[in-house]
């Protein structure tokens, strides 16, 4: 596979942290795997790694948040990217509120909450593809680059990816 390196090690994607709660439980985690994957009607696609502790809860979410990082928010990237629901309440960490069903982290430069449509089988990953519902974003944060997998390749994974 080291062929494939020569396209994906020239990818530097935004990163984000996804969220998902089903039958009272929470869970989030930052995301490398996520794009727009329909015009009309507009869906978007999140990948979860089966490893993941998100992922459990997502199997039975009917929404779930993405939500956009700053740059300047890299200390929210290392806590749902470098911590593992299973050990960390990260939800104690962080200001959030439930918006249609969904957690949303009150501090993300932008968000939505989706329906989850479809789920994908993609390997180690399963694609959730979402119909945004409702979404909103900080004022704030208006001109600042997203975080990039680039700004994350130093943040030590919560899980292995196995």
């Amino acid at each position: 596979m080291a062929g494939m390196d020569v396209f994906i090690d020239r990818l530097d994607p935004d990163m984000c942290v996804v969220t998902a709660a089903a039958d009272g439980d929470r869970a989030g985690c930052l995301v490398g795997f996520a794009s727009q994957c329909s015009i009309e009607p507009v869906r978007y696609t999140v990948w979860l790694s089966k490893a993941n502790r998100t992922y459990r809860v997502a199997r039975t979410a009917p929404r779930l948040a993405v939500h956009l990082l700053t740059r300047e928010q890299r200390g929210l990237a290392e806590l749902f990217g470098g911590e593992t629901g299973d050990r960390t309440d990260k939800f104690a960490q962080v200001r959030w509120r439930e918006e249609a069903g969904a957690v949303v982290l009150d501090e993300a430069a932008a968000w939505f909450v989706g329906t989850v449509v479809q789920r994908i089988e993609g390997g180690d990953h399963v694609g959730f593809v979402l119909e945004p519902e409702t979404w909103g974003g900080r004022e704030d944060t208006e001109g600042e680059e997203l975080l990039r997998l680039s700004d994350a390749t130093s943040i030590s994974p919560g899980h292995p990816a196995d």
